[in-house]
This record gives C-alpha cells, structure tokens and sequence, in this order.
C-alpha cells in the first residue's frame, strides 16, 4: 500500500474512501488495482520512456517493480468482476497487464525494437527536488510516488486475470502493436 503522507496527495483521498467503505456495512464494494496505465510508460510528458533518444529513465532505480494494465483490459476485467460468480464483494481485487522493473522495460524495448536502450536512474531524492521546486505538479508527484515503489507493484500470478486465466495485453504485445508496427 502507498499509504497515508505520500508525495501525490490524492492517494490520501483514496485511502479516506476506503477506510469509510470498510467502516459500514450497507453499501457493498470493490476495490479494483490496476497499476499504471500501460500507455503512459510511453507518454512523453511522462518521462519514463524517451523513445527518441532510446532511454529509460527508472523512477526510483533500475529494480523498482511497477504495475502495468491497459485501459481496454481494465475495462473487461472489470465487467468481469462485476458478474463474477461466486460474487465480488467487500474486497480489493489486483489485475496486471503485466509487472515489470525498468531493466525488464528496457530490455523489452531493445528486444521488440531491436536497438539499444539505456537506462537513466531519477532516484527518490532527484524526484523529491523536482517536486519541491514545482509542488503543484501532478506528473512530479506521481514521479516521486512510483519511484518510492510501495504499493505500485504486485506479483501478476496472484491477480484476478491470471486466477481466472483471462488473456491481457502484456508489456511486449502493447510495444509491437504501438510502437513498432
């Protein structure tokens, strides 16, 4: 869990949710964790990818493990759970597209795209500067937020999609059908 205090102030409104959520017991409720959008690796306002320049700028360090789903997955899965049976309820529920470190991101990037990519570390302190020297900006609070690597990342196994064995882009089928074809 990010947890309460994070860098990007709206995960503590989250957390307010939540805890009201599981405090009462009329309304029923689903958490659904999806990570990152997977696109957004790819955004370059971002930073994260630098395609231009065949770059990976690691947020936190190279092993940080984070999260990745696409939207249209997210969307299935979600219909998924709303008509599961037995019922969903009261509980949060992790998907991945796929969980991967930015060594693995760079090293799929060189693979599908056959050139070299390297890989810059921003570390938790370079992005707690940035943030300090612009604090209203939401990119910079993300940053620093999946740079500190809590809460942003879970094993893939253990999701609803790979339980229930439902097909979803991974990290290699999002780059060959966006970026390479």
């Amino acid at each position: 869990m990010i947890g309460r205090g994070s860098p990007q102030d709206i995960f503590d409104s989250q957390l307010d949710v939540r805890d009201l959520l599981r405090s009462q017991n009329e309304t029923e409720w689903v958490i659904i964790s999806t990570g990152m959008f997977m696109n957004y690796l790819f955004e370059p306002g971002s930073g994260m990818v630098d395609l231009p320049n065949n770059t990976v700028n690691a947020l936190g360090s190279v092993d940080t493990a984070v999260t990745v789903t696409t939207p249209e997955d997210i969307g299935v899965l979600t219909a998924e759970i709303l008509f599961a049976e037995p019922r969903i309820r009261n509980e949060i529920v992790y998907l991945a597209g796929d969980t991967i470190t930015y060594v693995d991101l760079a090293r799929t990037l060189e693979s599908v795209l056959e050139r070299p990519f390297r890989v810059v570390e921003w570390t938790v302190p370079f992005l707690l500067d940035e943030l300090a020297n612009d604090p209203d900006n939401m990119t910079r609070k993300y940053r620093a937020v999946f740079a500190q690597g809590r809460g942003v990342a879970w094993p893939k196994d253990d999701t609803f999609n790979a339980r229930h064995s439902i097909p979803v882009t991974t990290l290699t089928e999002w780059i060959k059908d966006n970026i390479a074809a």
